[in-house]
């Protein structure tokens, strides 16, 4: 070998021993910015808990991901946050059913009204289901982080309704653009004024509409109870939720990242499981506390009537092909199921 080519070689060496793995620290050393928005305001205990998640991931990768939390909807109503995700403008959010909607809709099965009789059975339906709907996210563009709730959905009015009748006078709102609230306020002969959840506030203060529905968590963080005197006491379903990325922003995160993210992703959605069914449990005492009146509802809120009037919505969804058939008959099921396991469990606790 002439000097030339010696020369060269050792060059070459050079380069594979210092250059490579120099770039290598610097591919591991890359800052990822996640871009998450949330209806959620600031201050709420949602909000508390992404911030914790932001700060735990942030830690655990040495700086290498790090969020950007836009809070009270500035980035607007969840369709406007996934057109935003689609076009790359924000990577991620926090979503209630109506968002879950327009990513799987077949997931909101869950919140099918009067289906579910308590929490354990949800819990146990969402449990049987997860996989799928896990898949269903990934299979149009978005990984699922984490699922959470926003609880229990009530109505709140200026005048007290214990009826259909009273919600068929009442100046009704409906979450404009949800198939899920569309298809039961048809099947019960309503007429709810559509408008997006950013205008709530002001139109309960204008009159145009006096009559809305949430989890109390919900009214006490958008101040919906100050511009309303009465709850129904009526859970009408339980809310959904779940903390989402799109796949193109997952896939682009080094393999470490990615296994950081959903792992801190699944604990942030159990402690926001967790404390949404304890702090809607105590917003009920607080609203309360704050002169709101509880009234129960009558018959027809709970009886035979409006469960009709949730399987003829359930019908018309499985028309429109939003939720299918067979999703249903399998939930109901699993309903009877745990129903019937648990109570032969009760009869030989009792025997």
């Amino acid at each position: 070998m002439n000097r030339f080519c010696l020369n060269r070689l050792l060059v070459l060496l050079s380069f594979l021993l210092v250059v490579v793995p120099g770039h290598g620290q610097a591919a591991a050393s890359k800052t990822y910015e996640l871009k998450f928005a949330t209806l959620a305001p600031a201050g709420t205990t949602w909000v508390n808990l992404l911030e914790e998640w932001a700060d735990n991931v942030k830690q655990q990768s040495n700086g290498r991901l790090v969020f950007k939390i836009y809070p009270g909807g500035v980035q607007g109503d969840e369709p406007d946050v996934l057109k935003k995700i689609r076009f790359g403008q924000l990577h991620g959010g926090a979503f209630t059913g109506y968002g879950i909607g327009r990513i799987f809709s077949p997931a909101r099965v869950l919140e099918l009204p009067f289906l579910f009789e308590n929490i354990n059975e949800i819990d146990y339906v969402r449990e049987q289901l997860m996989p799928g709907i896990e898949q269903g996210y990934r299979d149009n563009g978005y990984e699922m982080l984490g699922w959470m709730e926003v609880g229990y959905v009530y109505f709140f009015s200026k005048e007290p309704i214990r009826s259909l009748a009273d919600l068929n006078s009442a100046r009704l709102w409906y979450w404009q653009g949800d198939p899920l609230g569309k298809a039961f306020f048809d099947a019960s002969g309503l007429s709810p004024v559509p408008l997006s959840i950013i205008d709530v506030y002001t139109s309960l203060s204008t009159g145009m509409i006096d009559t809305v529905y949430a989890p109390p968590l919900g009214a006490l963080a958008l101040q919906w109870f100050s511009r309303t005197k009465y709850i129904t006491n009526v859970p009408m379903a339980n809310g959904i939720g779940s903390l989402v990325v799109s796949r193109r922003f997952f896939q682009g995160l080094p393999q470490d990242l990615q296994l950081l993210l959903k792992r801190t992703g699944q604990e942030t959605g159990d402690k926001l499981v967790a404390a949404t069914r304890h702090d809607n449990k105590e917003g009920l005492s607080v609203l309360q506390e704050h002169g709101l009146v509880l009234v129960e509802g009558d018959a027809d809120l709970v009886g035979d009537e409006i469960k009709a009037i949730s399987d003829k919505a359930g019908r018309t969804l499985v028309d429109n092909g939003y939720i299918p058939a067979a999703l249903i008959d399998r939930v109901r099921d699993l309903i009877r199921q745990y129903r019937s396991t648990n109570e032969a469990a009760t009869q030989n606790d009792d025997g």
